[in-house]
């Protein structure tokens, strides 16, 4: 069933629940979605109440512009306000980014897993000159080349083909929020000097088949915060599977 909360700027963040136990909120990433983790839920939710939502401009959320980090991180602060005590969070690609920034604010979190935020990515001018394309074409209404420019510049691989494909569509949707996560990405490195104020335990993961930049990341993540450990799920990449990813956060997070 979807639920909302109504964030500070009177954005309504939408969220589904499933399972019992302390609060687990899913944080995604780029081009994702509250149901793009939705083969990951049943393996967490007999440990946890796990917390998948639409972050701003997504799904059944609304959006308010201009956009701001400090915006995204206020609806994961409606949502924690909204649980029963302090909560997790487990954030993929630029979604364990606005996790870890939602940690440097103070947010009542347990602790904070990442998987792959996209740091050390090259940052300088090719980086920015990336940004401002994707955005200068989600903003004309150009979805689709900005998610194909997206995908090239990422690394993730892009063939013609992908956009007869009956998902492409779905991602298209998305492709106005692109810029958000090109924006929680900064110039590609990690903030040490902020998130040396993160109490919290961090577990920062990379995947043993990613390129280097994954691990570097994770590397990094792990030594700015105070309490801070660094993983790598073998065989994986930056898509990881649900049954690599789950025994790793359920030990860790329990």
């Amino acid at each position: 069933m979807i639920q909302t909360v109504q964030s500070a700027d009177g954005t309504t963040i939408a969220y589904e629940l499933a399972g019992s136990g302390p609060a687990l909120i899913l944080v995604g990433g780029a081009l994702n979605n509250r149901h793009s983790a939705a083969s990951l839920v049943p393996l967490l939710a007999d440990a946890f109440t796990v917390v998948s939502y639409d972050r701003r401009g997504r799904g059944d959320s609304t959006n308010t512009p201009p956009y701001a980090v400090d915006r995204e991180v206020e609806d994961l602060q409606a949502l924690a306000a909204a649980a029963d005590g302090p909560v997790h969070l487990y954030g993929h690609s630029s979604g364990g980014i606005l996790s870890l920034e939602a940690a440097a604010v103070g947010i009542r979190v347990g602790k904070v897993a990442v998987y792959e935020p996209p740091y050390l990515t090259g940052g300088g001018d090719d980086w920015q000159a990336f940004v401002d394309k994707v955005r200068s074409l989600a903003d004309s209404g150009r979805g689709s080349e900005a998610v194909e420019a997206f995908f090239r510049h990422a690394g993730a691989g892009f063939d013609p083909g992908m956009t007869r494909a009956p998902w492409w569509p779905a991602l298209v949707s998305l492709a106005h929020t692109l810029p958000y996560d090109l924006t929680l990405s900064a110039d590609g490195g990690v903030p040490a000097d902020r998130f040396a104020g993160i109490a919290a335990p961090v577990l920062a993961l990379h995947g043993g088949s990613s390129d280097s930049w994954a691990a570097a990341a994770a590397t990094a993540v792990a030594a700015a915060v105070q309490d801070g450990r660094k993983n790598v799920i073998d065989g994986q990449a930056h898509a990881v599977a649900p049954d690599a990813v789950a025994p790793v956060l359920l030990e860790f997070f329990r």
